[in-house]
């Protein structure tokens, strides 16, 4: 069958179509360097630069008005910056020779509700001439081989997601930019997703971004992170670097919760005490915590440095972002993610 539904031989152009797609070679770093937008009186992003390594996942977070939407449009080229650049191995993305084989992307999920899944893709394999066949080979990649004949109006949010994504692979990119891929995927789809992000990066040595509101899963996820906040950077590392410069903090269990909150608080100890009677001390070592209920006579139950999960360095770094926001010349966008 022919890309117009027609049999028979295929012409002189469809024989040109190469038989698979012709993978980039090697690894690409994508740098992003001073990237500024404003619409209008709007400041949405200000001097923003980080990097995006290949070989792993990097998590792209920030609260909503954040500029993160902008910024992933600034990188390939659908927002032109007032300043700064973004670029594949030193490359613009409309500078690229190949796009559609050095970067995949998905900002969101648009489809014709009439066309099947199949369909849809062979729209794009001839759009980048591509063959036919890889339809069937992303498909499968995501799959969703048994429904590519389905319409994509039928698809669940998350078989649409899934779609997306076959979309960004067609062209085999050592790149992909992913834009709240987990949004409407079950349980089972997001831990695929997991394992499946992190083999591209991994095992395959592509560079792969996602933003996401999803802390608790990008924390299973991802290898580096890069948190951005009314449009400017807050934070860029591993996960590893980020945990060593989060603030420590050690968990304590007594039957006398109250007496030993006293005592450490009459030191100049910052405590905060939860419902449940446990405390938690910040800045302060378990030793010390244990060697002064030693010497006031108080009985401990547990005691543990405690470590930061993503979220909970996520809300710490973030909940200053209003001083990101006067800092700049304009508010964010609103809307803007």
């Amino acid at each position: 069958m022919r890309l117009d539904g027609r049999t028979g031989p295929a012409d002189d152009e469809e024989r040109a179509i190469p038989t698979a797609p012709t993978r980039v070679p090697g690894p690409v770093r994508v740098e992003v360097s001073g990237l500024t937008k404003s619409f209008g009186a709007v400041r949405a992003v200000t001097e923003l630069g980080f990097t995006v390594e290949p070989g792993a996942v990097t998590g792209f977070l920030g609260p909503n008005g954040a500029g993160k939407t902008t910024t992933l449009r600034m990188m390939l080229g659908l927002v032109r910056p007032d300043q700064g650049a973004a670029t594949f191995d030193g490359v613009p993305y409309a500078a690229l020779p190949h796009p559609v084989r050095t970067v995949g992307a998905v900002l969101e999920t648009a489809f014709h509700p009439a066309r099947s899944a199949r369909n849809h893709l062979r729209v794009y394999c001839h759009a980048a001439g591509l063959p036919p066949a890889r339809a069937e080979q992303v498909l499968a990649q995501v799959g969703l081989g048994d429904a590519a004949g389905r319409r994509a109006g039928a698809y669940s949010l998350g078989m649409r997601q899934r779609l997306a994504l076959a979309t960004a692979l067609l062209g085999d990119p050592a790149v992909l930019v992913l834009d709240e891929p987990a949004n409407g995927l079950d349980p089972e789809g997001i831990q695929w997703l997991r394992g499946f992000l992190r083999h591209l990066a991994h095992e395959e040595g592509r560079t792969v971004l996602v933003s996401s509101h999803l802390l608790s899963e990008v924390e299973q996820t991802v290898d580096r992170v890069v948190i951005v906040g009314a449009g400017r950077l807050v934070r860029e590392g591993s996960m590893a670097q980020l945990r060593s410069g989060a603030e420590g903090s050690v968990l304590v269990r007594s039957p006398e919760p109250a007496r030993l909150a006293e005592v450490l608080r009459g030191a100049g100890i910052a405590v905060t005490a939860a419902e449940d009677g446990a405390l938690t001390v910040l800045g302060r070592s378990s030793a010390e915590i244990g060697s002064r209920a030693f010497a006031a006579g108080i009985e401990l139950h547990e005691l543990r440095p405690h470590a930061s999960g993503l979220e909970e360095i996520y809300f710490r770094l973030t909940s200053g972002r209003e001083q990101f926001a006067a800092a700049a010349p304009a508010a964010p966008v609103e809307g803007a993610r």
